[in-house]
């Protein structure tokens, strides 16, 4: 399914809130409300809407520390890793990754003692590093028309 240019701007208005009514992304837009929900849900069918989610604060939920770690798997042990990432409470995402390191996650965590029971369950399947997050330069940025 290609995205013609009033896809484009019904999916701007998703990303922006998708708690939108169709009736509201209609006015935005240009359609009636029966044409943005059959054109969502013609992206929806086709994989390009993969979902709607609420963005919960790690800070207000009790975690004081975000961090990027990086892995670079020991012999033999990426694949085991590539299962038990998927059970660590702390990793928000996790990305198989080209260059010295395989894995680059993003964790949170309660406070430095978590960070260090957290890296000492990583290090037995490789070699770590880890970088602290300040803040946000960009967070949940759109997707927009390929130029």
């Amino acid at each position: 399914m290609s995205i013609d240019s009033l896809n484009w701007k019904i999916l701007k208005c998703l990303q922006n809130g998708a708690r939108q009514s169709n009736a509201e992304i209609g006015r935005q837009v240009g359609i009636s409300s029966p044409a943005v929900s059959e054109r969502i849900k013609k992206m929806e069918d086709a994989g390009i809407i993969q979902g709607y989610h609420a963005f919960v604060s790690p800070f207000e939920a009790g975690y004081q520390l975000k961090a990027i770690i990086t892995l670079r798997a020991f012999m033999g042990m990426l694949k085991p890793f590539l299962e038990k990432v998927k059970t660590y409470d702390e990793v928000l995402n996790c990305y198989r990754i080209t260059g010295n390191e395989n894995i680059v996650m993003e964790v949170v965590l309660k406070n430095q003692k978590h960070l260090e029971s957290f890296i000492d369950q990583l290090i037995v399947y490789g070699e770590t590093k880890t970088q602290i997050v300040l803040s946000h330069v960009i967070k949940y940025n759109e997707v927009r028309p390929i130029k």
